[in-house]
């Protein structure tokens, strides 16, 4: 996916060129997007494919075309405050630019199947709170991401208020995506070929709207161990004690080493 837009010679220009498309559309969604280069989340020898409206596969690593994470950015609607969880969190690109949106008090959190790709991620969110200036700006929500598959989180898993999914879903997994959701809060994943918005106005009641024709690769379907059993995946409850350290909740630090984590918050 990808091409709908000219190639920029930076990542301002890329920027550009996706408003004047009318990929990117609010204010906040551009600042993000103007935020972070995403040059930096690419392999030294593809950068010069950087700018370019396509999206780009490496091994494990991918990163998808510019006017697609545009219109996820748009439809997920952002505010600062909300909690969210990326399914498939890959270089973790999105949800550092998610995370400048949701400032100190959000919660960001990413599931990812490969390994490989979780230490890929941690280089270049390190590297980016190194070398940014964006924190003259913006107050950050730090992405956190746990190995796992997404298919299988704990089922005392937190509901989020915000939910995006980078892999295509099977009608079968619908129902299961949606559950992931708080009264209130948007879903956005390929569905059916669809990138689809998914709204839970109440407990059992939704609002769908399909915003684009996409072409993803398919969830990696869950492998039993030899015990016959899933591993499910744990994530942080995203309720903080309140007498949390301010400095440290600033930062939205919420480590995925699970063990040690949770036993210094109860």
């Amino acid at each position: 996916m990808g091409g709908a837009v000219s190639a920029g010679e930076d990542n301002d220009e890329l920027i550009d060129n996706l408003k004047e498309a009318q990929y990117i559309r609010t204010e906040l969604v551009e600042q993000a997007f103007r935020a972070i280069d995403r040059a930096d989340y690419y392999l030294e020898e593809f950068k010069e494919n950087a700018y370019k409206d396509l999206a780009w596969k490496h091994g494990n690593i991918h990163l998808s075309a510019p006017c697609i994470y545009s219109e996820v950015m748009e439809a997920l609607d952002l505010q600062p405050g909300l909690s969210f969880l990326n399914l498939g969190s890959g270089t973790g690109y999105l949800s550092s630019m998610v995370g400048l949106i949701l400032g100190p008090f959000g919660v960001n959190h990413g599931v990812e199947l490969h390994p490989d790709v979780i230490e890929y991620a941690k280089q270049k969110l390190d590297f980016f709170i190194r070398t940014s200036d964006s924190f003259d700006k913006f107050d950050f929500c730090e992405p956190s991401f746990v190995p796992g598959n997404c298919l299988e989180l704990s089922p005392d898993c937190s509901q989020y208020d915000r939910v995006y999914c980078g892999a295509g879903v099977q009608k079968e997994h619908e129902d299961y995506m949606k559950s992931l959701l708080k009264v209130g809060g948007i879903l956005v994943m390929p569905l059916e070929e669809k990138l689809t918005k998914i709204t839970r106005t109440g407990p059992s009641a939704w609002e769908t709207k399909k915003i684009l024709a996409v072409s993803f690769a398919p969830l990696v379907q869950p492998r039993r161990s030899e015990s016959g059993k899933s591993r499910l995946v744990q994530l942080l409850k995203d309720g903080l004690p309140h007498d949390v350290d301010e400095g440290w909740m600033k930062g939205c630090l919420l480590d995925f080493e699970i063990s040690s984590m949770n036993d210094s918050l109860k």
